[in-house]
């Protein structure tokens, strides 16, 4: 169809194993991708069209709408305007309310359903029969082989405001803490501790991201907050020299401003919204450039990526060189940074 048919713009919203293979295919063509997130589910992938989006020259998105919202936009005027004051690095809190675990167990084969073309649903990954609410419809990313689990599914939109407040550079390591590894499946809780070269808005040399979902999100008093305190299901905490910041994901509400554990109210102008899928189109017809392009959403997809890899080795602190595109002391972490395609379904640039 992208050959035949004359487009300005694609929206790719299949399964996160297929982002990568339509998303390149637009970008070969010419053609201006708008690509929900994750952008990709390997960080090879990620890489890849990082740079094929600069080569192509067409306008770009990742469709973590949120980038555009209220709430995270008020984060990151928070943090500029140094109102937390340098950020610690001691606790930084990602809460996503849900883990994408599943059991891996399969049942007997059963019949296709009418309107699912199984093959080209299953794509790049290793061909396997339908299973009913196995794969299809949502569970799909809970699997190794489609998904990047509850960090990829939420981690490009919760991620976002703080690698953009605080203009983190690459992950130097990532390590995993939760349940035992399943062989196919991603953990149904987990704790992944980023390390992060400190930058001008952080405290010291070093700086500490914590992702947290499924079961384990921090308690209040781990966040710095008074006792009584709710903890959102799905947000972004900050604590920082002279404040914290709380804010819930999605909400449209500005963050939670707290001084010596008292809520105070924002103390900046409201940001002003803006229409991330406007931005798109606006920027394939020549006005302004989105502002999750892919030059931005590309390596932040890549740190995001690195905690579904590092939850497969359980307390190895693995740790990345981000130039060479590998973990220098992990051999077997280095072999899940690239997917091996299925054979008739190799795509050109990955």
């Amino acid at each position: 169809m992208l050959e035949k048919e004359k487009l300005d713009g694609v929206t790719v919203s299949t399964p996160d194993h297929m982002h990568a293979p339509v998303t390149m295919t637009a970008l070969k063509l010419g053609i201006s991708p708008y690509t929900q997130k994750p952008l990709t589910r390997t960080v090879h992938e990620a890489r890849a069209l990082t740079l094929a989006a600069r080569e192509a020259k067409v306008a770009t998105q990742m469709g973590n709408q949120n980038h555009s919202g209220v709430n995270y936009k008020g984060l990151v005027d928070l943090v500029r305007a140094v109102f937390l004051g340098r950020l610690s690095g001691r606790m930084l809190g990602q809460i996503a309310r849900f883990g994408h675990r599943v059991t891996g167990d399969r049942k007997a084969p059963v019949r296709i359903p009418d309107g699912l073309h199984w093959d080209l649903w299953l794509g790049v990954a290793p061909k396997r029969p339908f299973q009913k609410k196995i794969y299809h419809p949502f569970a799909w990313r809970g699997w190794y082989d489609f998904g990047a689990g509850a960090l990829g599914d939420m981690g490009c939109h919760i991620i976002d405001p703080v690698v953009w407040a605080l203009e983190l550079g690459p992950a130097r390591s990532v390590k995993y803490e939760g349940p035992s590894p399943m062989k196919e499946t991603f953990p149904e809780w987990e704790r992944i501790y980023y390390d992060f070269a400190g930058t001008k808005h952080t405290l010291g040399k070093n700086f500490q991201m914590i992702w947290y979902d499924g079961k384990k999100k921090p308690t209040a008093e781990e966040a710095g907050f008074p006792s009584k305190t709710k903890i959102p299901d799905n947000g972004v905490i900050l604590v920082g020299e002279k404040a914290s910041l709380m804010t819930k994901h999605g909400s449209g509400h500005l963050p939670d401003f707290y001084v010596d554990g008292k809520k105070l109210t924002y103390p900046l102008e409201t940001p002003k919204a803006d229409d991330h899928y406007g931005q798109w189109v606006s920027a394939i017809r020549g006005e302004g450039t989105p502002t999750s392009n892919f030059d931005y959403s590309g390596p932040m997809t890549e740190t995001v990526l690195l905690g579904t890899i590092a939850c497969r080795f359980p307390g190895q602190n693995l740790r990345w060189n981000s130039d060479k595109l590998k973990f220098s002391n992990s051999p077997e972490a280095n072999t899940l940074i690239r997917q091996t395609y299925r054979k008739g379904w190799e795509v050109e640039g990955l």
